[in-house]
């Protein structure tokens, strides 16, 4: 507001000296002179005025839970056995998709769900939130040295878990935060509401420039879990795990020399319209009237086609020009001459230097890199924040970032891709700028402790044979 306030002073004050010379005889002589002077500074703060503000990341936190949260596979099915709400086909069922899965052999799961029985009140459900989030904004907090009375927007999302007060005003009664800033709350906005934060924030912060916006990912498990015996609907209890992430963004000038990143280009596609899309992935109650989230046999297919949706918007921001040259060539084959060829998927690895894909499960990155062509290089940080951390839903894509940076692989320069899928059905992205090479040595991340033992070997799926 300051900056708009001293802006409009220095546009009234040129448009006051231009009419002065006018009416002042000793300014009439050189009124040209002053007039064109004062036409070219009106020019340019008209040109400062209409150009959105930069937005920077300054740092981001991912939330490692402590040990008493860890858990095995072994675990996790000694404990559905036990509560005993498993049919003997589905226990087997579980016990298949948990091999297949890519998670690995230790994940984290809230301690309420190790309990015998397991603990599903309200308050164990806001026990697992607060302990993510307030342990994701202390160590943000404590990495980039701002105070929290500084931070003037608040961006929370969780999809399933909306207590009444609010996860932000969680956060703003924890930290006190000031009576002023801008609190938003997101719920149902499926695994894409991660990027989705950061397009939200950015909005906000260029509306308002000189600003902090805190930007909040998680899922509560607790409150996810699904207690009956539709298959459809027990692949969640399978995939994901606990976790979140917190991110510090700015719209001042003067943190460009301190943030990791800028953030370039952000786009957001919804393919809601169509029905099998709106309803691939849903909450609801199955015949026992136990609620869950079911998961449609379309929801690759949707993915599929809501990726090259997404990629005809994305391609001409990032793109080389001549790929631009090859997809446009391509479009007007198919779409105006009418050609039976395939569509040509562009050669994203010309855009960007790292891929960071939403976990959203073995089966979903295995048809992102076959349809991007991407080497398993790229696909690293996914498929080991999958086997190490599990789908943390929203959170994923910050889990992979610091994957990137804990192996030294982010260089001044370097573009990042975050990528997410979500529900109804929307696929979200954000484009990152390094701005300096990321020192490993000064990273303090989830993978900090044990970054030198990944990545790890994953066996492949066995090839379906008919017989």
């Amino acid at each position: 507001m300051l900056h708009h306030f001293n802006m409009n002073i220095l546009f009234t004050f040129l448009l006051a000296v231009a009419t002065a010379c006018f009416y002042v005889p000793e300014l009439k002589q050189r009124g040209s002179i002053i007039i064109a002077s004062c036409m070219a500074m009106a020019m340019l703060y008209h040109f400062l005025m209409k150009r959105p503000c930069k937005v920077y990341l300054v740092d981001f936190a991912c939330f490692k839970p402590s040990v008493a949260c860890l858990c095995s596979k072994e675990t996790l099915l000694d404990r559905a056995k036990r509560v005993g709400f498993l049919s003997d086909e589905n226990y087997k069922l579980v016990t298949k998709i948990l091999d297949r899965s890519g998670l690995g052999p230790w994940t984290y799961v809230p301690e309420g769900l190790l309990a015998i029985p397991p603990k599903l009140t309200l308050d164990e459900a806001r026990k697992e939130t607060d302990t993510v989030l307030f342990g994701a904004v202390d160590e943000l907090l404590e990495k980039t040295g701002i105070e929290a009375k500084d931070i003037g927007i608040l961006v929370v999302n969780c999809c399933l878990f909306n207590p009444t007060p609010s996860l932000s005003d969680s956060i703003i009664n924890r930290y006190k935060l000031r009576g002023n800033i801008l609190a938003y709350n997101l719920s149902g906005m499926g695994c894409s509401a991660g990027v989705l934060a950061v397009d939200f924030a950015k909005q906000l912060l260029q509306a308002h420039p000189n600003s902090y916006a805190l930007v909040l990912s998680t899922e509560n498990e607790i409150s996810s879990m699904y207690w009956g015996n539709n298959p459809s609907m027990l692949l969640v209890n399978c995939l994901f795990r606990m976790g979140g992430s917190a991110a510090l963004l700015s719209s001042h000038p003067s943190d460009r020399r301190r943030a990791k990143y800028q953030l370039l280009h952000t786009l957001r596609t919804h393919v809601g319209a169509d029905d099998n899309s709106y309803s691939c992935v849903f909450q609801e109650e199955d015949e026992e009237n136990k609620v869950g989230v079911s998961l449609s046999k379309e929801l690759m297919n949707v993915a599929r086609d809501a990726l090259k949706v997404h990629i005809t918007s994305l391609g001409p921001l990032v793109l080389p020009l001549s790929e631009k040259i090859k997809f446009l060539s391509n479009l007007i084959e198919r779409k105006v001459l009418k050609t039976k060829i395939e569509s040509y998927m562009p050669n994203f690895k010309l855009a960007f230097e790292h891929f960071c894909i939403h976990t959203g499960g073995r089966a979903v990155l295995d048809r992102m890199q076959k349809s991007l062509e991407l080497e398993d290089w790229h696909m690293e940080p996914s498929r080991m924040t999958l086997y190490r951390f599990g789908n943390t839903s929203s959170s994923s894509v910050w889990y992979e970032l610091a994957y990137c940076e804990g192996k030294g692989r982010v260089k001044k320069g370097d573009r990042v891709w975050q990528m997410a899928f979500g529900s109804g059905f929307k696929c979200n992205t954000a484009v990152w700028l390094a701005l300096n090479t990321i020192d490993v040595g000064s990273c303090r991340s989830a993978w900090r402790d044990e970054i030198g033992n990944f990545p790890v070997k994953i066996d492949p799926l066995p090839v379906k044979t008919n017989k």
